[in-house]
């Protein structure tokens, strides 16, 4: 069985090695970013790969994660989207995508698993119910 592809999109270096290094250990293959533009681009050229995107909602200047997560979810309805912050938190109900998951910094790496791997089962489940349909890109 092929590991699942995961997008992390952070621009904290430190942070992003991280996350990548405890979802590699977690058996996923990870495709990082540091910017939202990159993030973006890797995520139009693997679409297709790419099973979960983790994005930081504060990326510098230019689109924030929000505005990751609304690009994501254009191109993919269903794609499990997981957001994480230090300070924007409070925001997440009026802009991050439905049926996603807020984690805040600092976060213990077993719960991005834990976010994954539910948002991936309640893909599963869907995709279960609608005949495939969820999976379908």
């Amino acid at each position: 069985m092929e590991p699942l592809v995961v997008l992390v999109i952070e621009d904290e270096p430190l942070i992003l090695m991280d996350v990548e290094a405890a979802l590699a250990e977690a058996g996923f293959e990870v495709i990082t970013a540091s910017s939202a533009a990159e993030g973006m681009a890797a995520f139009d050229d693997r679409a297709g790969d790419i099973r979960a995107v983790v994005s930081d909602i504060r990326l510098g200047k230019g689109v924030s994660g929000w505005e990751v997560g609304r690009h994501v979810r254009q191109a993919v309805p269903t794609m499990p989207m997981i957001y994480m912050s230090g300070d924007s938190a409070v925001d997440w109900s009026a802009q991050g995508v439905p049926n996603s998951v807020m984690i805040s910094k600092p976060f213990a790496f077993p719960q991005m698993i834990t976010a994954i791997s539910t948002l991936l089962n309640q893909l599963e489940q869907i995709d279960a119910v609608s005949g495939g349909l969820a999976n379908d890109r």
